[in-house]
């Protein structure tokens, strides 16, 4: 006597390019966007690693293949209201210039579409590709600006209270930190907000490499955001002592940026450190 294990039936060619005509529709309509957002990361050094999201999505895909075709494929309706709703994001970020808006519901809409086409099923496997590709659109710079100066003061302040406690003399005048005839200026660029978008998108993905529990992933990424402010305060301390110690040349272009690649030693240290723990604390 036979038995029958359910196996996913594969799709038909045909089926195949009907399910592909709404994601072809989908991208014709949202070109001029995506057109922009690429501009954005070729003339925007903040996110220049833009051009690498949706590859890494891509390559999280392909790895998940044979999972994923391994999966009951079945329409969901669910789908169809986050596409509504990205339809709505869409008029009205259009209607309103708000371009943020406007390249989230892109992506929203992709993934409501791969929901109700391809079911709940596979949508629980694949999801983080989708979430992960939101890490490709720039914040508002009304937010990023927003943010820049208190986190340029905050590594100032904390630079010179340390400096002070092992004795070294510093006085802060701004964002200016002066130490022994020397000035050194906690610049935009050295606010740690660039890192902060960076790390942002590598803790995500480290987060979802390393952790099987959500609730652990939840906690290393949203950890990346204290950490990347910490590691942005080691590396202005760090080029203050350097500059007090050895010469200001340490401030200087090529060594300000090899400081800057700090800021991701100390982090990657630390998320490693606690990647540690959280698995041992979420079994």
């Amino acid at each position: 006597m036979e038995t029958n294990s359910p196996v996913a039936s594969p799709v038909s060619r045909t089926n195949r390019y009907l399910i592909a005509v709404p994601f072809a529709l989908l991208l014709a309509a949202c070109l001029p966007v995506l057109w922009d957002l690429v501009i954005d990361w070729n003339t925007d050094a903040n996110y220049s690693h833009g051009f690498l999201v949706p590859v890494v999505s891509a390559v999280l895909l392909w790895r998940k293949r044979h999972e994923l075709r391994s999966l009951p494929m079945s329409t969901d309706r669910r789908g169809l209201v986050v596409v509504a709703l990205s339809a709505a994001m869409f008029i009205v970020g259009n209607g309103a210039a708000e371009y943020f808006t406007v390249r989230v519901s892109f992506v929203l809409t992709l993934f409501g579409l791969t929901w109700y086409l391809f079911g709940p099923d596979i949508i629980k496997r694949a999801w983080f590709a989708f979430f992960f590709l939101l890490f490709m659109i720039p914040i508002p710079y009304v937010i990023y600006y927003a943010l820049t100066f208190p986190m340029q003061t905050f590594a100032s302040k904390v630079t010179v209270q340390v400096l002070g406690a092992i004795g070294m003399g510093a006085v802060r005048q701004g964002n200016m930190i002066h130490i022994a005839g020397h000035s050194l200026e906690v610049a935009e660029a050295c606010s740690g907000i660039r890192s902060l978008v960076s790390l942002l998108a590598l803790g995500a993905l480290f987060a979802y490499a390393t952790q099987k529990r959500f609730a652990a992933q939840g906690i290393l990424f949203l950890s990346t955001i204290p950490i990347a402010v910490i590691g942005n305060v080691f590396r202005v301390f760090v080029t203050s002592l350097l500059v007090y110690t050895v010469s200001e040349a340490v401030a200087e272009e090529p060594l300000h940026s090899l400081m800057g690649l700090s800021v991701f030693a100390v982090a990657f240290v630390m998320l490693g450190i606690e990647s540690a723990i959280l698995r041992r604390i979420f079994k």
